[in-house]
C-alpha cells in the first residue's frame, strides 16, 4: 500500500516536471531527485520493517514448530513405552497361564493317583475283613502274619493317602494363587490398553 502511494506521489511529480518549460529544467530535477531518493528512502525503510516482522514471525513460527516436534517425540516415547509394557504384561499373561496349565495337568494326575491308591486301599481293607473272618474261624499262626503284614499294608497306604491329600490340597493353593495374579495382570493389561 505504502509503495503503491509512494509510485503515484513520484508520477504527480514527474508529469508536471515533462510539462515545465525548458528554463526552469534544472530545479525541477533537483526537487524530482529530492522527492524521488525520499520516496525511495521511505519506501526502504517500509520494506525493511516488514521484513524484519516478517522474519519474527518466521523465528517465531520456527521455534513453536520446535516445541511441537518435541511434544510429539515425547508423545511418541510414552506411546512406545506404553506398548513395550503391554507386550511384557502380554508375555507375562503366557508365562503364568502355561504355568497354570501344568499345575491343572499335575493336579488331575494326583487326583487320579489319589483314586487310585484309595481303591488300592478299599480293596486291601475288603482283603483285611475277609482274613479276619477266617481268622475268627481259625486261629492260625499262618493267617495271623499274613493279617499282620496286611494291617501294616494298609497303615502304609493310609499314610500315602494322606501325604497325599496333603500334596492335592497345596496343588489347589497354588492353582487359586495363580488364578488371583492371571486376574491381576489381566486388570492391569485392561488398564494399561484403555485411552489416557
Amino acid at each position: 500500500m505504502i509503495v503503491l502511494c509512494l509510485l503515484c506521489a513520484v508520477a504527480m511529480v514527474v508529469r508536471p516536471a515533462s510539462a515545465a518549460p525548458i528554463d526552469n529544467l534544472e530545479p525541477a530535477q533537483n526537487e524530482e531527485l529530492t522527492l524521488l531518493f525520499h520516496g525511495a528512502l521511505q519506501l526502504g525503510q517500509a520494506l525493511n520493517s516488514e521484513y524484519r516482522a516478517t522474519e519474527a514471525r518466521l523465528m517465531e513460527a520456527r521455534h513453536s514448530l520446535g516445541l511441537y516436534g518435541h511434544v510429539l517425540g515425547l508423545l511418541e516415547q510414552e506411546v512406545s513405552e506404553g506398548w513395550d509394557a503391554a507386550q511384557e504384561l502380554r508375555k507375562s499373561l503366557l508365562d503364568i497361564q502355561t504355568e497354570e496349565d501344568a499345575l491343572k495337568l499335575r493336579a488331575e494326575a494326583m487326583a487320579h493317583a489319589l483314586r487310585e491308591v484309595a481303591q488300592g486301599q478299599q480293596v486291601l481293607q475288603d482283603s483285611m475283613q475277609q482274613l479276619e473272618v477266617r481268622l475268627r474261624g481259625a486261629w492260625l499262626g499262618h493267617a495271623r502274619q499274613e493279617f499282620e503284614a496286611l494291617k501294616a499294608h494298609a497303615d502304609k497306604q493310609s499314610h500315602i493317602v494322606w501325604a497325599l491329600t496333603g500334596h492335592v490340597q497345596r496343588q489347589r493353593r497354588e492353582m487359586a494363587a495363580q488364578e488371583h495374579r492371571l486376574r491381576q495382570i489381566q486388570e492391569r493389561l485392561h488398564t494399561a490398553a484403555l485411552p489416557a
